[in-house]
């Protein structure tokens, strides 16, 4: 079982009290109604699929309830770290550090 650190409780947790809610650090487009119906699809539905790192969002459903950002290593499958919603991607520096 993976344990999930929660920003907001700051505690490790079972992955089962979290939800996957999708790829972090999507821009919604400013305008919506000027995209063609083939770059709305691309915008709802086509996500990066990293081998590596990637940038999730998660909520701690059966915990604080609140969403945050997570960095998780697709090959590994570990959670490099977690960060609370509405900051910037980690640079590479605080990457490096959360792994060691």
């Amino acid at each position: 079982m993976l344990l999930i650190r929660c920003p907001y409780c700051e505690a490790e947790r079972p992955e089962l009290e979290f939800t996957y809610a999708g790829e972090a650090h999507i821009v919604r487009p400013a305008d919506p109604s000027k995209l063609s119906d083939e770059e709305w699809r691309d915008h709802l539905f086509i996500r990066s699929n990293p081998r590596g790192l990637h940038y999730e969002r998660w909520r701690h459903q059966h915990g604080c309830a609140r969403f945050f950002n997570a960095v998780r290593d697709t090959v590994s499958d570990k959670f490099v770290m977690t960060y609370k919603a509405g900051l910037p991607r980690p640079s590479e520096t605080e990457l490096e550090d959360a792994r060691s």
